[in-house]
């Protein structure tokens, strides 16, 4: 049974931030000093990615242990109220699949970052694997764009020495 009566529940759970959590400032700011330009929140796309950085073609979503199951200490089933809450995660966990699912068919790259990756711990590491995913695709759409053709390096030399041993 639950502790809080139903307004108190209710207060706590309208306190709850869907935007401008402080996870998404972390990755933002990291990323904005790190010179990468981006759009958050863009209702165009599937899901209103949290970042959009369209030179990249990539999208970030910012997912809260909790909300969207993952499978860390924060990612645990209340204990109250059990079926509502499967119910509810289900559903969550089905929209992110659809959501990934249409932004590839539009060509776009999607970066899950987990509330738990972002621990003071393990943040640096993080925000730097993040920076390389995005200089990773925008590689990608270099050689795309340029039909740029990996050849194997050819080196000129001259011909070997003979020191009379024939």
């Amino acid at each position: 049974m639950d502790t809080l009566s139903k307004e108190q529940r209710s207060l706590n759970m309208s306190k709850i931030h869907s935007f401008d959590t402080k996870p998404e400032i972390l990755v933002r700011r990291y990323l904005f000093a790190n010179g990468f330009r981006y759009r958050v929140n863009v209702k165009s796309l599937p899901g209103t990615p949290d970042i959009v950085l369209r030179k990249y073609r990539t999208v970030i979503f910012i997912h809260g242990c909790f909300w969207h199951r993952h499978e860390c200490m924060k990612g645990k089933l209340p204990k109250t109220n059990t079926e509502f809450w499967e119910q509810k995660f289900r559903k969550n966990q089905e929209r992110d699949i659809s959501v990934r699912e249409k932004l590839k068919q539009l060509g776009w790259n999607t970066l899950i970052v987990w509330e738990c990756q972002l621990k003071p711990t393990v943040r640096e590491q993080t925000l730097k694997e993040i920076a390389y995913l995005l200089n990773k695709s925008q590689l990608k759409i270099l050689h795309h764009r340029y039909q740029i053709y990996e050849e194997p390096i050819r080196i000129a030399a001259e011909e070997p020495a003979k020191y009379g041993l024939d």
